[in-house]
């Protein structure tokens, strides 16, 4: 994973801040926005768990904090819901602007409100995800009770919401008594997953049927049993995002991995429009191969010389796994590590000439079980005898041909 810190403007010329996540090993296939939960910001534990298990996926995820909350400028006291929506859509203009239109908007709780008003607006966006959203918005008003007379009577209060003080003022409720979300559900026109628990406290399941009647098909329920309304436990916001990764994948257009064929062991793809990322298929198995950042590549795999330094690991370790199964020992573990360089040849005729080097694998064994000295010296003999460490050692040839 990826991880880079951004800032954008909402409307109001404020500046926001937040995390674009990018898979590790790829360019991502689609972008996704994440809002967060009332008063929250983009660092629950629950935000960040899911936007990774969606980048494990091959989504780049934009999270960040609304106005007024986490690092992001504004008073959190002229904010209100409409403003929530309109700070969404100008965190999808940005991706638009800078990387890709986002096709998938996933929204937590309130955050899960605002995701479908603002999908309503956001034309890229192919499916939207809620998770333990409210039906109304004005929900969020059973959470300002202590608060409520002095707001209606004031025009603001200062409300202790999960340990922290924030001052509401009555447009913050007037604002919510304007929304009407089955109305915006219903009309929405795009895929809609519906996530929420049985056993949520603060929002109950109640909201996530009304949710789902209001809205048309294509439309999808889950269940987050045992969750709480923040999704604390880890396992339950890892499950939420590779559902909503999965769920997804039916909506939003992904492009099909390349079918490599051939009759030889390995064959290596690569386009005029891919920087150095190959598509490799290495018998039966696929994976991608790249040069580092340094040299102009993406670093979304293994170099050439990483590739062949990890034949010889692994090829070692096979090695004496076999021979000491044969001979019984007492062997629970090895571990082989190794590193390739080009390094001057020791003890030659011309050290001084600077184009004497010789390519150099820096292998290193690491044998934990009961054995004895003269075990490990043997076992060291054996790995020298490996195949692929016999291959590096003997003279090669590489016969080419056109296809």
């Amino acid at each position: 994973m990826s991880l880079s810190k951004i800032t954008f403007t909402n409307t109001e010329g404020q500046t926001l801040s937040g995390r674009l996540e990018l898979p590790a090993d790829q360019h991502p296939h689609n972008f996704a926005l994440f809002a967060h939960c009332f008063t929250c910001n983009k660092n629950l534990g629950a935000v960040r768990n899911i936007s990774r298990a969606l980048t494990s996926q091959g989504f780049g995820v934009l999270r960040f904090d609304f106005t007024g909350l986490g690092e992001s400028e504004g008073d959190f006291a002229d904010t209100n819901f409409s403003g929530n929506v309109e700070d969404l859509v100008a965190a999808a203009n940005f991706l638009t602007q800078q990387y890709q239109a986002p096709s998938l908007l996933v929204g937590h709780s309130l955050g899960g409100a605002a995701a479908i008003f603002a999908a309503a607006e956001i034309d890229s966006i192919k499916a939207v995800a809620t998770i333990g959203a409210p039906s109304d918005p004005t929900h969020v008003q059973h959470l300002l009770r202590s608060g409520l007379e002095e707001i209606e009577a004031n025009g603001k209060a200062v409300v202790n919401l999960s340990g922290r003080d924030f001052t509401i003022k009555k447009q913050f409720l007037d604002d919510l008594e304007t929304k009407s979300l089955p109305t915006v559900a219903k009309n929405l026109g795009k895929a809609l997953l519906v996530m929420h628990s049985p056993q949520d406290t603060t929002v109950g399941i109640r909201n996530a049927e009304e949710i789902y009647h209001a809205a048309k098909h294509p439309k999808s329920f889950v269940t987050l049993n045992d969750a709480d309304h923040l999704l604390m436990r880890k396992e339950d916001s890892i499950y939420a995002g590779k559902v909503i990764a999965g769920w997804s994948s039916r909506y939003v257009d992904i492009p099909e991995e390349p079918n490599l064929k051939s009759s030889h062991h390995v064959v290596a793809s690569l386009g005029n429009d891919e920087g150095y990322t190959t598509q490799m298929k290495i018998g039966n198995h696929y994976m991608v191969a790249d040069e580092p950042e340094s040299v102009g590549g993406h670093d979304f795999g293994p170099s050439p010389y990483e590739l062949v330094s990890a034949g010889l690991s692994a090829c070692t370790a096979m090695t004496i796994k076999m021979y000491v199964a044969r001979k019984g020992w007492d062997l629970q573990n090895v571990e082989v590590h190794t590193s390739y360089d080009r390094k001057h040849i020791e003890d030659c005729e011309n050290c001084e000439d600077p184009t004497a080097k010789i390519d150099t694998f820096e292998r290193e064994i690491k044998l934990e079980g009961d054995l004895d000295e003269k075990q490990i010296a043997r076992i060291l003999q054996i790995a020298d005898k490996c195949p692929v460490h016999r291959t590096l050692h003997s003279e090669t040839q590489v016969i080419t041909t056109l296809i």
